[in-house]
């Protein structure tokens, strides 16, 4: 049975924990494609249509304390922000109670403990359901998290206060401890989440620029406005200056400029005539249009590239490998740290019980196993982010930190570094059969996608041929060439000089043979794609090595080199050789091949990173781990910056979550910092971490 890709929205993921534990329970059910981002709320797995119902996976997600979202759900009166202001409107007499105390003056009712036990009821019973409550869904998924730290900080403090009340001991009284560790945990959690959203804009920005509704064109000519979602490939849109075009079409009628910026990374409004392609999500600035759908859905190009960012920027490079280890058993790490303080500073070092406590707390609310679940995380969603924007699209956050490590680079030549748009600048005859030899190229070629293939039927449409041909029976061989055969059995081949046995006195590029007769010989032109000097130089200063690999003629291949400053080159070679000399280059260093994403397929598939080109095509955009929108080899320079930079921050962030777990949590131990402190620099650990990811953003490469 085939699978099925249920995606569901769950509330209540606070933190990358959180999505782990849902992860495992759904791995654990035997689902697969797992994918849960605590940022988006989403959750997606494929089911195979086993025993397992849906109803019985969202009541698992739902028991392990988190909420499966309807469609449209209700509006949340108990919001966070009105957690966080009620818990600091109770916390702030306290604190300054406690601050004022310290000075030597305090209000008398202040120092009451009955009052001080009414102004910390509010915020502990906020932090018990809170922090309790995803604690205890923490627990419950294996992955013991932050709240489990918090929550026993918070609730040892409680406890021993109102044990020292019912003493009537002013030394065992810490409400304020209680108090002001869940208010400022709340508030360093809503800083986090503030912080975060500004690492997700790029799915934002996506998203925003899908149309809601779209204009149908009816038979009889008359115009109905209908919702985005219900348009099927074949209906006829209309779209007026200003409107964002609603899906993937091609245009049947008029002409205009339309912005594909945000899609493409191209800066310059694109012109369309007829039978252009138009990608949905695109701005129409200038004309009026009528165009087909030819994707809609999932299926158009604005929700793969939606989709591919959502996936890239979920996915662990191998840098958080360990992380993640040392964030799993983290948590149970720190409870056995903070008990080892108490005993050890109470029993072995004849400190007050309630110092030893107080060291305990300190170092349960100290810790930060967050900080390293969002080390990687933050900084591969601006990065992947920023490149979307470029038009460079990544499959997956390993596929960022191999990019950075990428140092040679190796072209295709024919549609990568030049346009793919042939000119016949010169076409011979032989035999004289000038509409039969046309004929046979124009029907041969129909069932090729090459570059070539394609210029060429083009090219024939405006040039004399038959009117008839007898029935074909086409056959493409890779790297060679078309074959044909008629019904009455004579061959036709049409490809490069290496189908002739004799080549010395031929000059053309492609050729058509009936049997061992030249019937036609095409001498082709094409332009070098603007800014691809630039770029190989741009690359060169970057230490990485270029080269190309074509299967055009040497000549041609060696003149673009010299002409692009690229010092080695490999001409005339068939797919198989190909892969061979890919293979050989990679055994120096980590190798990319750049290529169309169609006929370059095994080359892409045997180099260690494989860069497709393409007119933002369906095609291309499975075809390889890079996919740059509309074959622009001039943002290469920029992405592989942009790639070494989240790297970088990457390492950065990981360095700063393992050095302040390291120096705080021994410091908290030693006695140096007291709860509410341990709380502070607590909240703002993670702080830190996701707004170094946000100066990605703006970092220059």
């Amino acid at each position: 049975m085939g699978k099925e890709l249920i995606e569901l929205k769950v509330d209540g993921m606070d933190c990358n924990n959180c999505a782990m534990s849902i992860s495992r329970y759904l791995e654990r059910k035997g689902l697969e494609d797992v994918f849960v981002n605590f940022q988006t709320k989403e959750v997606r797995f494929a089911s195979g249509g086993g025993d397992l119902g849906l109803d019985k996976i969202k009541s698992g997600i739902e028991k392990l304390g988190y909420t499966v979202l309807e469609e449209e759900p209700e509006p949340v009166f108990w919001t966070f922000d009105k957690k966080l202001l009620v818990s600091a409107l109770f916390t702030l007499p306290l604190l300054l109670g406690h601050l004022l105390m310290m000075v030597g003056w305090a209000p008398a009712w202040l120092m009451n403990p009955w009052v001080q036990l009414g102004l910390t009821l509010p915020p502990f019973i906020i932090g018990v359901v809170h922090f309790g409550g995803s604690a205890l869904s923490s627990l419950r998924g294996g992955v013991p998290n932050m709240d489990v730290l918090i929550f026993l900080g918070s609730t040892a403090a409680f406890v021993y206060s109102v044990f020292g009340l019912v003493l009537q001991n002013p030394d065992y009284y810490f409400f304020e401890t209680v108090a002001t560790i869940i208010t400022l945990v709340l508030l360093g959690n809503w800083l986090e989440k503030r912080a975060v959203a500004q690492t997700t804009t790029a799915i934002g920005e996506l998203t925003q620029l899908q149309a809601t509704s779209a204009r149908k064109i009816l038979p009889s000519g008359q115009l109905v406005e209908i919702p985005q979602k219900e348009l099927k490939i074949g209906m006829l849109l209309q779209i007026n200056e200003g409107d964002r075009i609603p899906a993937d079409g091609t245009l049947v009628q008029g002409e205009g400029l339309v912005d594909e910026s945000m899609l493409t990374g191209e800066s310059m409004p694109a012109a369309k005539e007829l039978s252009a392609e138009l990608i949905g999500g695109s701005l129409l600035l200038k004309g009026n249009l009528q165009m087909k759908v030819t994707a809609s859905g999932k299926n158009t190009v604005l929700e793969q590239m939606v989709e591919l960012v959502k996936t890239a920027q979920q996915d662990k490079p191998p840098i958080q490998q360990l992380a993640d280890k040392i964030s799993a058993i983290f948590v149970p790490a720190v409870v056995g740290i903070s008990l080892l303080t108490f005993l050890l500073g109470h029993f072995a070092f004849g400190l007050t019980a309630t110092q030893a406590l107080l060291n305990a707390i300190a170092v349960l609310v100290i810790s930060c196993p967050c900080a390293m679940g969002l080390a990687t995380p933050t900084a591969v969603m601006v990065g992947v982010g920023r490149l979307a924007k470029l038009g460079v699209l990544i499959k997956g956050g390993r596929t960022v930190e191999q990019l950075a490590t990428i140092k040679n680079i190796v072209f295709d030549k024919t549609g990568t570094l030049t346009t793919g748009k042939f000119r016949v600048e010169k076409a011979e005859y032989p035999t004289g059969e000038m509409k039969k030899a046309n004929s046979l190229v124009w029907a041969m070629e129909q069932y090729s996608s090459h570059p070539i293939a394609v210029s060429l039927r083009e090219a024939l449409e405006g040039m004399p041929r038959a009117e008839a041909l007898s029935e074909l029976r086409v056959e493409e061989e890779r790297g060679i060439g078309m074959t044909a055969v008629d019904e009455t059995g004579i061959r036709y081949r049409l490809g490069s000089k290496r189908l002739l046995e004799n080549d010395a006195d031929c000059d053309g590029d492609i050729f058509l043979l009936r049997e061992k007769d030249v019937l036609a010989v095409f001498k082709l032109g094409d332009d070098l794609k603007k800014g691809v000097s630039e770029a190989i130089q741009a690359l060169e200063g970057q230490g990485r090595n270029s080269f190309i690999l074509s299967g055009d003629r040497a000549d041609k291949t060696q003149m673009l080199a010299e002409k692009i400053g690229v010092k080695e080159y490999h001409a005339e070679k068939l797919p198989a050789e190909k892969l061979s000399i890919i293979k050989k280059i990679s055994e120096k260093h980590p190798t990319a091949m750049v290529g169309d994403g169609i006929n370059d397929a095994p080359a892409l598939a045997q180099a260690d990173l494989g860069i497709s080109l393409s007119s933002a095509s369906q095609v291309a955009i499975q075809s390889a781990k890079v996919v740059l929108l509309k074959g622009r080899i001039d943002v290469l320079p920029e992405a592989f910056g942009i790639a070494e930079k989240t790297v970088e921050t990457i390492r950065q962030n990981l360095f700063w979550a393992f050095a302040y777990n390291i120096v705080a949590i021994p410091i908290a131990a030693m006695g140096f910092l007291n709860p509410m402190w341990g709380a502070l620099f607590m909240a703002f650990s993670d702080v830190v971490v996701i707004g170094n990811s946000i100066r990605l953003k703006y970092k220059k490469v």
